[in-house]
């Protein structure tokens, strides 16, 4: 897939207020600090779509750009500043929770993780609840320039472990990145497209 055209069309915190064409969206979020802003200007070729901030929690709304004309590529705030409730498993800001629990246009979720750290807990818990919703989606390994490629295939291997640990029956699908190499780009918007051309087939989209 080649992008020719993105352009940003609204921000906001409410489901009920996005965009109401019957086009695929494809959610991006991870915790916060991830790499989330640069893998988006670098999957669109733009350097400037979303903005990037040395400050974690820059993104607070549910972002929506239109690709090529045919599909949107949502960002979403990072998890990493949720609050977190013992009493329930909803311990994401609620319009995240409202987004993917009530967005019917949602194909595909893409977690985002920070492929130079050990396993963490937080993104576990946040797999394990799109798993609990029924919601596809894949893993999204992000930096994978600062580490060697024997610590990604380890640290693959530590989340590929939890997960089955965790009654999995097998890893997601999952993608390693670069942003300042442009690592992954290329098989990403691959699996986009060819989810796209599933539901425009298939679904009338």
């Amino acid at each position: 897939m080649e992008i020719h055209t993105a352009e940003f069309i609204i921000s906001n915190s409410e489901v009920s207020k996005c965009p109401k064409e019957p086009l695929p969206e494809y959610a991006f979020i991870g915790r916060s600090n991830v790499g989330k802003s640069s893998l988006i200007n670098m999957l669109t070729n733009h350097k400037n779509l979303a903005k990037t901030s040395g400050k974690p929690g820059k993104t607070q709304l549910i972002n929506h750009f239109k690709i090529n004309q045919n599909w949107f590529l949502v960002d979403l705030p990072g998890y990493g500043y949720a609050r977190v409730s013992k009493k329930t498993k909803e311990v994401f800001q609620k319009f995240i929770t409202d987004y993917f629990e009530k967005r019917e246009q949602l194909v595909c979720g893409f977690v985002l993780i920070d492929i130079r750290l050990e396993a963490q807990k937080i993104d576990l818990e946040f797999i394990t609840y799109l798993g609990e919703i029924q919601v596809p989606f894949c893993i999204i390994f992000t930096k994978a320039d600062k580490i060697s490629k024997t610590k990604i295939d380890s640290h693959i291997a530590a989340y590929r472990k939890a997960l089955l640990a965790n009654n999995w029956e097998e890893m997601p699908q999952h993608f390693v990145t670069s942003s300042t190499e442009g690592t992954g780009r290329k098989e990403l918007l691959e699996f986009i497209d060819s989810v796209n051309q599933e539901m425009f087939k298939d679904n009338g989209f």
